[in-house]
């Protein structure tokens, strides 16, 4: 008598990476470069010579602030992709 083998289905899972997405704000610096803010992590702010440089210390900061809540055990915040971000102009007569 032969003897039943198990089939278990094996079950895979594939493990993402998490990715966030904040809506960042440059501004240029009076001395020249640019400082960067993002509202959504409580303001946090850095700065580069470049717009380039400025992007890449954004993202280092981004990766590092969010590492810190992890570490720490804390909600990392959610930017809704509903928030709209622009500009408006409008004139006043003059006095």
């Amino acid at each position: 008598m032969r003897k039943a083998k198990s089939t278990k289905a094996r079950r895979t899972e594939t493990v993402r990476d998490a990715i966030y997405r904040y809506t960042v704000h440059f501004e240029p610096a009076e001395e020249g470069g640019y400082v960067v803010k993002v509202p959504a992590l409580n303001g946090i702010a850095t700065q580069g010579e470049t717009l380039e440089e400025a992007r890449a210390m954004a993202e280092d900061l981004i990766r590092g602030y969010l590492q810190s809540l992890r570490k720490h055990g804390e909600p990392i915040p959610v930017e809704r992709d509903e928030a709209l971000t622009t500009r408006i102009a409008v004139s006043l007569a003059r006095a």
